[in-house]
């Protein structure tokens, strides 16, 4: 969250609420009384990782903004881990199509935001999901179809483990996110250095605003164990592509041209794999939220979801598939 240069915090309201299985920390903002959107983080991100400046521009309209922090990560409940899993192994696994065993799969937090969904009773509710939580909306649109309005996916995948593998760099970086940090302030560059690796390139976010992001999320909450699982989960669940394939509620994909983590093949997959998505390639964009690219991100957003509404109330309107900045 890129704190350092906003003016005047986002109001909103935090509490919990208890799944059967986990504890969720939720912030809510906006209209009570608007339409219901549900955002969900990616890997080992809290809520507070989703940007001011892109809050901002969806709350110009008249939404119901629900943001939370996935199970394992920032103020919500973590999962005690009763087996051990060796990551390097089970990355393996899956690479060759197997499913390693984890201690939770993303069916499993999905489930969790199933229940968040019924529980603020938001249904019929906009998916907004980044990275692993594009993932958690899918499983969400195929799974729980009778729960949304529509979905959203913003540089995710399939999770099929014949997709291309990230840039060297970053694979190197992973080999040795194992080794244990020698301080905190440590662990804090070595999180500086992955947000640089992977920020859209011809979109840059300046160093002191990724810094302050980092470091805010250090003192709201620190779980490597909890992002480990969350990695694992990813890996035990394998490929989405025959569950998303049976998905017909309005979809779009976001992905960036230059996404070094997952690359564009794996957005152009859940695009093939979806009937009837609509996929959207922003150049320069990498696996990050650029606040360059805030206004065209969420224009494509409440245009999708405006689309959505006026399709599911039977009302005319046109489905903006001529607009210039979508393509298949």
């Amino acid at each position: 969250m890129n704190t350092a240069v906003q003016l005047k915090p986002l109001a909103f309201d935090e509490y919990t609420v208890e799944t059967p299985a986990v504890r969720l920390c939720v912030r809510e903002y906006g209209n009570p009384e608007g339409m219901p959107v549900l955002m969900i983080m990616g890997l080992g991100c809290q809520m507070t990782h989703w940007p001011d400046h892109l809050l901002e521009l969806l709350l110009q309209k008249p939404v119901r903004l629900i943001c939370f922090d996935n199970r394992d990560t920032g103020l919500s409940g973590k999962v005690r881990s009763r087996i051990r899993v060796d990551t390097r192994l089970a990355y393996l696994s899956h690479k060759l199509g197997l499913k390693p065993s984890a201690n939770y799969s993303l069916y499993d937090m999905a489930a969790d935001t199933s229940y968040l969904i019924t529980a603020l009773r938001l249904a019929p509710v906009h998916v907004i999901g980044v990275s692993m939580g594009g993932m958690i909306g899918q499983i969400l649109a195929a799974n729980h179809a009778e729960q949304l309005a529509s979905l959203s996916v913003l540089m995710s995948s399939t999770n099929s483990p014949k997709l291309p593998f990230p840039d060297l760099s970053l694979m190197l970086r992973f080999g040795f996110a194992g080794r244990p940090p020698k301080s905190p302030e440590d662990q804090i560059k070595r999180w500086i250095g992955f947000w640089k690796l992977i920020q859209s390139p011809h979109y840059p976010t300046p160093r002191h605003e990724i810094e302050t992001m980092v470091r805010a999320g250090f003192q709201r909450d620190y779980t490597p164990a909890g992002t480990l699982r969350q990695l694992q989960a990813i890996l035990a669940t394998g490929s989405l592509e025959s569950c998303i394939q049976n998905i017909r509620l309005p979809t779009q994909v976001i992905h960036g041209v230059h996404d070094p983590l997952l690359k564009p093949l794996c957005g152009k997959k859940i695009a093939r794999r979806v009937p009837a998505a609509n996929l959207h390639l922003i150049s320069g964009m990498g696996h990050d939220l650029p606040r360059q690219l805030s206004p065209r991100i969420s224009f494509l957003l409440h245009q999708h979801m405006e689309q959505a509404e006026r399709e599911r109330q039977g009302k005319p309107g046109t489905s903006g598939s001529n607009h210039p900045l979508r393509k298949r």
